[in-house]
């Protein structure tokens, strides 16, 4: 699943070896994917509908079908070539739609879209890979004792009820072991698949891809269910660009290639020795193929990597509602850090309420993995369409690559995602519809809110007064002057904040300095600090003041304020109040937008969290004025 920069670990830039980052990234990165073994192979001879009587050829077919599409997609498509569009060594859609956005020109409103797309099949997806991941691990109880059959829903639910509720407290003391235990579990996969191999070496004519053209033109009834479900294979590939931030590319190379690649091919083809020397093996093959006194550890043990995958893809989420806020496609929610040493490291609670209660209807409702197969693989296919569409847009603007290069590069991936996305909608009905419903509800809040925003600005925007002739005036005719410093916090730096407006009409004084502050976020993951500020002196009692963040920082605008003691204004938090206006909306007869759209906006700014909490603007030095607004 996607793990949009999901903050386990420190940056790559901080110096730690290639190696300890590679470990680290198996953890984070590589959790997903590698508890696809569990229920991969079996869904997708499950979807051949004779599963108990394949003959070794079709098993042969199957198995190839899963090898080559783990090569094509996670190894030459991902691993080799989605890896280079880093925006400033950052991955992820929304990293992508920053980039591909910087020279896209008429096609802008195009990119954002696709990226308002991606992020919202993303949440969509990270629903489901906590529920099937869990469950799935839980579910090889059955193996070892079909009594347990019964506990399976109660202890899949108790761990995932737990794990949303830790989310609090952090991670960060228990992710430097996730590494190693996700390292472990991929080592313990390759052996018992290599133990099977040798049992059954003709499993690896599945290498050959004429075993997986011949079943497909020979099973056409069965072909598409067969590529959905092998698809299963390679959920979590996103997360290979997605987190290149936190790792860089080359850990993320050496991990794949190095470990995780290996283990994963070798489990397979052992899974596929093992059906085909074991007639009818095909209910739980990953936990058939232990001996009875290895089932319950190799439970234990898929049960912990499928919760330090879940943890990867609710940390992802979190990052990913993060980017989305300062990119302007959400309000703002809530955000806390939970590390004093990890930025990445933080929690919303609005995010992860609403995840526990999606994950936990689809475990009620779907009850099983199997089932669930039928919900996974839209959202996926979707985002892997979207990135490949952006990909195309920055080889093209960005890169300035020749049109024919970029499509011969392009049109490959391109068909082969559209053939798994094509398959994976044959499962719409089936609970394909879940993943799709969640993106469509994400894409329409995202679109409402950036509409509605807007709307907002210009309507606002009628009724005020030019800020330079504001400024003229009190600096011709000044009212009463009062010690300090007063900072007003506008989205439009050209006109007079309302704050200020109201501040005058009620207090009829002015402080001795005045700055106008507007934050931006700028189209890059971070900005440096030489070039946090920009500064204009207007006059002796008005300043304006602009910071720059980066879309993967959380803006401080005490610290931004703070670089401007190198330039001519000296800021002291003591002695500055920051004037912000709080804004009631309400609905008009006349608004753009429909009545429901409306409804949505108003509801969602009601939701947001405040600009003092947001901006990290001491309380005590905040002075909020409230204005009524009809849109």
């Amino acid at each position: 699943m996607p793990h949009e920069g999901s903050g386990h670990e420190a940056s790559s830039s901080t110096g730690h070896g290639t190696g300890a980052l590679a470990l680290a990234a198996i953890g984070v990165v590589y959790g997903d994917i590698g508890t696809s073994p569990i229920y991969a192979l079996r869904e997708a001879i499950h979807a051949t509908g004779n599963p108990d009587r394949l003959t070794d050829a079709e098993v042969l077919g199957v198995l190839s079908i899963i090898v080559w599409s783990l090569t094509l997609i996670v190894a030459i498509k991902y691993a080799l070539i989605v890896l280079r569009a880093d925006n400033r060594g950052e991955g992820g859609t929304l990293s992508l739609m920053a980039l591909a956005r910087q020279n896209a020109g008429r096609l802008s409103p195009a990119v954002m879209l696709l990226g308002m797309a991606g992020a919202g099949l993303f949440l969509g997806d990270a629903l489901i890979t906590p529920a099937i991941s869990v469950l799935s691990a839980v579910e090889g109880l059955e193996v070892a004792t079909p009594v347990l059959a019964l506990y399976v829903l109660p202890i899949t639910l108790v761990i995932l009820i737990a794990l949303f509720a830790v989310q609090k407290k952090g991670t960060a003391s228990v992710a430097m072991v996730f590494g190693p235990i996700t390292a472990i579990w991929f080592i313990v996969l390759g052996g018992l698949g290599l133990w099977h191999i040798s049992a059954a070496p003709q499993v690896l004519a599945a290498l050959n891809p004429a075993y997986a053209a011949a079943f497909l033109f020979s099973h056409s009834h069965v072909a598409f269910a067969v590529i959905g479900a092998a698809f299963l294979a390679v959920t979590g590939a996103e997360a290979i660009y997605a987190d290149l931030g936190h790792f860089g590319r080359k850990p993320i190379v050496l991990a794949w290639f190095g470990l995780v690649f290996p283990a994963l091919l070798l489990n397979y083809f052992g899974q596929g020795a093992f059906i085909l020397t074991h007639e009818g093996a095909t209910g739980q093959p990953l936990f058939q193929m232990v001996p009875a006194w290895a089932v319950v550890p190799l439970v234990i043990l898929a049960t912990v990597a499928t919760v330090i995958a879940s943890q990867a893809v609710i940390t992802g989420t979190f990052s990913m509602a993060s980017q989305a806020i300062q990119l302007g496609l959400l309000p703002r929610f809530a955000v806390f850090h939970t590390s004093d040493t990890q930025s990445g490291q933080i929690f919303m609670p609005q995010i992860n309420a609403l995840l526990l209660i999606g994950v936990v209807i689809l475990v009620l409702e779907f009850g099983s993995s199997s089932a669930l197969a039928g919900a996974y693989g839209i959202s996926v296919t979707g985002e892997m369409v979207v990135t490949a569409l952006l990909l195309l847009v920055v080889m093209r603007n960005v890169w300035k690559w020749p049109l024919v290069a970029a499509l011969v590069i392009i049109i490959p991936f391109l068909v082969l995602d559209m053939t798994f996305l094509a398959a994976n909608s044959l499962k719409f009905l089936d609970g394909g519809w879940v993943s799709v419903a969640v993106a469509t509800m994400a894409m329409v809040i995202m679109m409402t809110w950036r509409k509605g925003s807007r709307l907002l600005f210009r309507k606002t925007r009628k009724t005020e007064v030019p800020l330079s002739l504001l400024t003229d005036s009190l600096a011709a005719k000044p009212p009463t002057l009062v010690p300090g410093t007063a900072v007003f916090l506008t989205s439009d730096p050209d006109s007079a904040p309302t704050a200020l407006m109201h501040s005058l009409k009620h207090y009829k004084v002015l402080h001795e300095s005045n700055a106008i502050l507007t934050v931006v976020t700028d189209d890059q993951p971070h900005v440096k600090d030489a070039d946090r500020v920009e500064f204009e002196r207007i006059n002796n009692l008005f300043s304006k003041v602009t910071l720059h963040f980066g879309y993967m920082e959380r803006p401080n605008v005490p610290k931004g304020l703070a670089l401007c003691r190198k330039a001519v204004w000296k800021f002291d938090i003591m002695t500055t109040s920051f004037f912000l206006s709080r804004r009631t909306l309400k609905g008009s007869r006349q608004s753009a937008m429909p009545h429901w759209q409306d409804r949505l906006y108003i509801t969602l700014a009601r939701n947001a969290s405040d600009a003092t909490a947001y901006f990290q603007i001491p309380s005590g030095r905040v002075v909020e004025i409230g204005t009524q607004v009809v849109i």
